[in-house]
């Protein structure tokens, strides 16, 4: 049953809920107008428990456990969830990226445009980077991108280019068997994701897998485990090696 058809049998109690509470109002000091013609139905809400997308509640949770671990000056985020970065920037300073930059205004908080095939930074300058939820949308033109089959490795190099010697990336993707589905996203192995940051050191794995009775969120999780999912959510903490002395200045 459509959604359409399931609201369609809600209109009766929504429309005896509002006669119901007229009549009780008409006993109170009217406070508020109560007109049908600024109805707002909302009848999808009564529900036992409240739903959430679990992949963003998850993997927004689990990156703020490990940017509360490691404190940075300043953290830069490339086009992940805006809510995120709001919050995130009363804590600590937050510079954010979009190919679609929003026009925010909040202490803490920069927004700006960025092509995250052409990241405006220097080599390894970002001791602190975020992009999640976002490189498996890359070439596949949904938010007005450029079609490119290899858009994801392209932006992969920028993030590992920008990174400073000993500095975090979050990386966030969908995980599962390997896929496209056009134009909305790609699915990635664990391996895949791995071997795309082969220059960087994997500090932790952490997984929102597809059954929900399963865990919320899985710390240090299995590449089995996770391949075994249809569109689980891979979150990966890297690090890059210190060895490598280019130059940190964000």
């Amino acid at each position: 049953m459509n959604v359409q058809l399931k609201n369609a049998f809600k209109i009766p109690l929504f429309l005896f809920d509002f006669l119901k509470a007229r009549r009780m109002m008409s006993g109170h000091e009217p406070r508020f107008s109560m007109l049908w013609a600024d109805r707002y139905p909302c009848m999808n809400d009564r529900t036992t428990t409240t739903g959430f997308d679990r992949h963003y509640v998850y993997h927004l949770a689990w990156a703020a456990r490990v940017l509360v671990e490691t404190m940075p000056k300043l953290h830069i985020d490339i086009s992940s969830s805006l809510y995120f970065c709001s919050l995130l920037s009363a804590f600590i300073p937050v510079k954010f990226y979009d190919y679609r930059p929003p026009k925010i205004v909040l202490q803490n908080l920069t927004s700006d445009f960025v092509d995250l095939l052409s990241l405006p930074f220097g080599d390894g300058t970002i001791k602190s980077l975020s992009c999640m939820h976002v490189v498996e949308h890359v070439g596949l033109g949904r938010y007005g991108d450029p079609l490119d089959p290899e858009g994801d490795l392209k932006a992969v190099a920028e993030l590992t280019r920008v990174l400073s010697p000993g500095g975090s990336l979050l990386f966030v993707v969908p995980v599962g068997r390997p896929k496209i589905a056009f134009n909305a996203h790609r699915i990635y192995s664990y391996d895949q994701v791995v071997s795309y940051f082969s220059e960087l050191t994997l500090q932790e794995f952490a997984l929102i897998p597809d059954n929900p009775d399963d865990v919320g969120l899985v710390r240090q999780a299995t590449r089995d485990f996770a391949d075994m999912q249809n569109y689980g959510c891979g979150c990966f903490w890297f690090k890059k090696d210190t060895n490598d002395k280019a130059p940190e200045v964000l």
